[in-house]
């Protein structure tokens, strides 16, 4: 796949400030004077010549007047309403607007959606790692963010945690040359049990609290392990050989299911968040949505939906949070596109060309956004407004295609590591509103019995 660095662009020679565009330019003082051409329709001469001709004879001749007189006369000017200032008129008086709603209705309206703030996106990365050794692949997958806040790289052949709590680093285990280098990492949901996919095609089940290997996993494939998810205590591995593998970690007999449909190296696994659909990609441009309740035991599982408009390797997939039927796909290289399907009928509801290899994917928790990093040229990240697809913002920093990207367990950081050899946190997503959020539901435990595994 395409790899390149970020050219940096010729910086402007001269900046203005954005306070000073801002500013009208003051136009001439000679320009656009107003004539002041009174409204003939809009006065009343007759109390214009009245009050012209009183005020000269009042200058011209002044006479004394009794107090009963001059009560006499201000009352005669109120009933008459002459107690008027002005002569002229320049305009006639507006007309009373008209409420389109009542004003008890408006005010409720205002009150019930007080107008959002516009959330900071921070263009720069918060912290950045050194990721020595990172494995420069695309169809790997070698970073994840468990619910426990500890996050899980693969760099060669070890695997690395480390605690977003207390910034502290862990070695979890270093395979042998003949076992390795590590090729996928996925964190069970209880966040303590890591999966680990070997280049020999075993699977490694690590507690990552004690540093314990569990169990090692062999028989379900024939080549190296690059996709991994779980399904509470199903682990779906998907490998070279094109094969995607359900394992009850809980049993001796692991293989309980497999799906058969790819027919090159499996780059892709996602279930959804309800845990009864699948979704897959592959080298081979196929994306595949596979249907828990069709699942058979004794023979290879019937896909739902073959996709077949990616024209590259399918790797990214991510399940929508607030739309269970909704799955977001990425094409490689030579496909550049950002696909959005309906699982259930498998249309195709939009496509958007990025421009660039689309590596990876991620839901905003709290808001309609989606993320997504690329490859050559800028090796970005791009968040988009959903679904206008509308660009919010573009993050910039690796100098290298960024393969992988993690979300924290609060939905406001993401991780992203890069063939650059860094591994960097962004905190894109924003902060999360606590008050809305409901009460979080209990995490399964996969390994809640360990004696039985065995």
């Amino acid at each position: 796949m395409d790899a390149g660095s970020v050219t940096s662009s010729p910086s402007k020679s001269q900046s203005r400030c954005p306070l000073q565009e801002q500013f009208l330019q003051r136009r001439n003082s000679r320009e656009n004077l107003d004539r002041f051409i009174p409204n003939r329709s809009a006065m009343d001469f007759d109390y214009a010549r009245y009050m012209l001709t009183e005020a000269i004879k009042g200058k011209e001749n002044p006479m004394p007047s009794s107090p009963s007189r001059e009560a006499y006369r201000k009352h005669l000017a109120e009933s008459l309403n002459m107690n008027r200032t002005r002569i002229l008129a320049f305009k006639n008086k507006p007309p009373t607007p008209i409420e389109a709603f009542p004003s008890e209705c408006t005010s409720s309206v205002q009150q019930s959606k007080p107008a959002k703030a516009r959330r900071f996106i921070p263009q720069t990365s918060e912290r950045t790692l050194d990721a020595p050794d990172i494995v420069d692949d695309y169809y790997l997958n070698l970073l994840d963010w468990g619910s426990r806040n500890v996050l899980a790289i693969a760099l060669g052949s070890t695997v690395y945690l480390w605690d977003a709590t207390d910034g502290n680093t862990s070695e979890l285990v270093t395979v042998d040359d003949e076992s390795g280098p590590v090729t996928s990492v996925k964190f069970a949901p209880d966040g303590n049990h890591i999966s680990v996919g070997l280049n020999n095609s075993d699977v490694q089940l690590w507690d990552s609290t004690s540093n314990r290997l569990l169990r090692t996993l062999k028989g379900g494939h024939q080549s190296r392990v690059g996709a991994l998810d779980w399904n509470n205590h199903i682990l779906t591995t998907g490998g070279m050989d094109g094969r995607i593998v359900n394992n009850d970690v809980r049993i001796r007999s692991h293989i309980v299911e497999t799906y058969s449909g790819h027919h090159q190296e499996v780059c892709g696994l996602k279930w959804s968040a309800s845990g009864q659909q699948l979704a897959s990609g592959g080298n081979d441009n196929l994306l595949h949505i596979w249907d828990r309740s069709m699942a058979s035991v004794n023979s290879p599982t019937q896909y739902l939906h073959r996709l077949e408009d990616h024209t590259a390797a399918v790797k990214a997939l991510a399940w929508c949070p607030f739309q269970a039927n909704l799955l977001a796909s990425g094409g490689g290289g030579g496909d550049k596109c950002i696909k959005f399907w309906n699982t259930h009928t498998g249309a195709c509801l939009n496509s958007v060309d990025t421009g660039s290899q689309v590596c990876a994917l991620l839901w905003n928790k709290n808001e309609r956004e989606l993320l997504s990093s690329h490859g050559f040229t800028q090796n970005q990240l791009t968040l988009w407004k959903y679904p206008s697809m509308v660009k919010m913002a573009e993050l910039t920093g690796h100098t290298s295609r960024v393969l992988f990207m993690a979300q924290s367990p609060d939905g406001c950081t993401v991780a992203s590591a890069a063939g650059d050899e860094t591994l960097r946190f962004w905190n894109v997503f924003g902060q999360p509103e606590v008050a809305a959020k409901a009460a979080p539901k209990a995490t399964p435990e996969p390994f809640a019995n360990v004696n039985r595994i065995r």
